[in-house]
């Protein structure tokens, strides 16, 4: 598979890793200081193999997207709109669950499934969902036990957004956080974006049901209802890339979710445009909740919005591979995107590969 791209000089284990795990559409790009310093891809953005993968190949990459939704809450907070330990009632009248605006960042609301069952028409019907949320109970007490709210959390936290400011959600982080910060990344895709998509595919024919999870378990019921988020006949649809579904339909460059991390790294400022302040962003980054996760089956520490790892790295993975993250210890701030869903060999190889890099300055 041919790599294309550039790595500077002491990176060129990173350009030996990628080019030993091609996925068949894929790319790498690493931030250091907020200077590129990795901008790698291979292969194709469809499954025919007629389309080359380019720079400007925007592909779904599932979760890495809850902590952009996570950051437009954030800045209301920063703004002084919202509070994190405010009731989220407050800000959505008749919303039933007794929880917390901090709770439903840490993934410790207790609202892990959309409770009434929907098909997959509806996740092109926001208010139909979100009403869903306002009117359902809680599995465990918010707080108390940690659970990735795979598919709602982005509705939960859009909403949020919506509520307070008035606008619709992807519009908001368009304008407030894409813009500013030059992101190429966006949910609800125009006209313009949608032939830059990258078409999905899964590694290996049982990669559906080995994501799925134990029949009855928390991650397969969190990932059911509704359904088509693995379904690769509603993935690669338009209504699907065109819908807001922030938990697991951001589409985006592997620069843009570099950029994002590299925007926090820098205490929340990125081309001279500052979102957040360095204590909001710090707090961000910090342990929220330490626990087991039962939607991801192991022991995981939760900020707001990202998890973070013992060696004091942050950020957060998404299903087939995908993976954002920040390592402040050496300035790096990563992006890895792939159309082609497996599990996270990959990333695993390019972490190792961009820690070993022996920083000189």
């Amino acid at each position: 598979m041919t790599v294309s791209g550039r790595v500077s000089p002491g990176y060129e284990r990173v350009r030996d890793a990628f080019d030993a795990h091609p996925s068949g559409g894929s790319a790498l790009c690493v931030l250091r200081h907020g200077e590129v310093v990795v901008d790698l891809r291979e292969g194709w953005r469809d499954a025919a193999h007629s389309r080359r993968w380019d720079a400007e190949t925007l592909v779904n990459v599932y979760s890495v997207g809850k902590p952009l939704i996570a950051l437009a809450v954030l800045l209301l907070v920063e703004r002084g709109l919202i509070a994190l330990d405010d009731p989220f009632a407050r800000h959505w009248p008749r919303f039933r669950t007794e929880v917390s605006v901090r709770q439903v960042l840490t993934h410790t609301a207790g609202l892990v499934t959309f409770p009434v069952a929907r098909d997959a028409a509806a996740w092109g019907d926001w208010d139909l969902l979100c009403a869903d949320l306002a009117g359902a109970d809680p599995e465990w007490p918010p707080g108390t036990v940690a659970a990735e709210h795979a598919l709602t959390y982005g509705h939960l936290l859009g909403e949020l957004v919506r509520r307070v400011t008035g606008r619709e959600p992807a519009e908001f982080v368009a304008a407030e956080i894409a813009g500013p910060w030059r992101l190429d990344l966006g949910f609800g895709l125009g006209p313009a974006a949608l032939d830059r998509c990258a078409e999905l595919e899964f590694d290996r024919p049982d990669r559906p049901e080995l994501m799925r999870g134990e029949p009855g378990s928390v991650r397969a019921r969190a990932v059911a209802n509704p359904p088509g988020a693995r379904d690769l006949a509603v993935v690669n649809s338009t209504g699907w890339r065109t819908a807001v579904v922030p938990a697991v339909n951001l589409h985006a460059t592997a620069e843009a979710v570099a950029r994002m991390y590299a925007g926090l790294l820098a205490g929340g400022e990125l081309g001279g445009r500052r979102l957040l302040g360095p204590a909001l962003v710090e707090e961000m980054m910090s342990a929220q909740f330490t626990g087991m996760d039962h939607f991801i089956g192991g022991e995981t520490t939760w900020g707001l919005g990202v998890q973070r790892d013992t060696d004091g790295t942050w950020g957060m993975g998404g299903l087939g591979g995908n993976a954002g993250w920040a390592d402040p210890a050496r300035g790096h701030a990563v992006g890895y995107v792939t159309r082609v869903l497996g599990d996270f060999t990959r990333v695993d190889a390019f972490d190792a590969a961009i820690s070993s890099v022996r920083l000189l300055s």
